[in-house]
């Protein structure tokens, strides 16, 4: 492995170590954990919960503030589908 090689996975292990991280941060204050995807519409987002599910909301703004609009709750399958999807892209498994 070169050098560069080295550094690259050393900064991945770091990305998914906080990720990691900050998804079980979220869950331990009930709050879900947002993972955005080039597979939804740009205002779109995959929002897991610690209880599993995960619903698809969409972001938007109105004035100042910032609001989310539920559009669908996924299947488990779906659910289970979206999450490995992502824990492998990241490197979270």
């Amino acid at each position: 492995m070169t050098t560069i090689e080295q550094i690259i996975a050393k900064q991945r292990k770091k990305f998914a170590a906080t990720t990691h991280r900050l998804r079980e941060r979220n869950f331990e204050r009930n709050l879900p954990f947002l993972i955005l995807s080039e597979h939804l519409p740009s205002s779109q987002g995959y929002y897991e919960f610690a209880d599993g599910h995960i619903e698809i909301q969409e972001v938007y703004t109105v004035g100042p503030d910032i609001a989310t609009r539920f559009i669908r709750t996924l299947s488990d399958q779906e659910a289970e589908a979206v999450r490995e999807y992502y824990k492998q892209k990241n490197g979270l498994q």
